[in-house]
């Protein structure tokens, strides 16, 4: 029997709001560093197209990705509003740091379990294994993602300490 492997919300969290497109996600904002406007990022040869490349946060090496291009999302001009939100992931057993563009950051806001529905199970057009649940806030839907899952290890290995990439055929969303 295969168990289901399912994140459930079990107490009220806090998260930060964002765009993309017609669509609002939500993140935890405890895998949240920070918010940075958008700023050069530096091209990786041969790497995926989600993603962009790296860019120096405070000293380190972050690789970053387009969210849009990760969803399966048509691309899109950068705009003004368009950001870039560091991002803390737990990847087998250790911390990774990821900047993830997005068309739009909006607030960060308090939801409690009552808020929050397991993402239903077909008629999606996201991947259920990455979504937490579907929140209700302001009499709007939310797309509560569980970002661990949404990149695999070997994805984020795309880019290593020298900089090189691997070839490696990366999963659609």
């Amino acid at each position: 029997m295969e168990k289901e492997n399912k994140t459930v919300v079990s107490k009220t969290n806090q998260y930060l709001t964002f765009k993309l497109g017609d669509e609002i996600f939500a993140i935890d904002v405890l895998q949240v560093r920070e918010v940075l406007d958008l700023s050069d990022i530096t091209k990786v040869p041969r790497a995926p197209e989600f993603m962009l490349g790296v860019l120096n946060v405070r000293g380190s090496v972050v690789p970053v990705i387009d969210l849009r291009l990760k969803f399966g999302l048509p691309k899109t001009e950068n705009t003004i509003n368009t950001r870039i939100v560091v991002l803390e992931l737990a990847l087998e057993g250790e911390q990774a740091q990821l900047g993830a563009m997005a068309d739009s950051v909006h607030e960060v806001i308090d939801m409690d379990p009552g808020q929050i529905e397991d993402p239903p199970k077909i008629g999606s057009r996201w991947r259920t294994e990455f979504i937490k649940g579907i929140g209700k806030h302001d009499d709007q839907f939310l797309i509560l993602l569980d970002i661990d899952r949404v990149f695999s290890s070997d994805e984020l290995a795309l880019v290593d300490e020298t900089g090189a990439t691997v070839d490696e055929e990366t999963p659609d969303f």
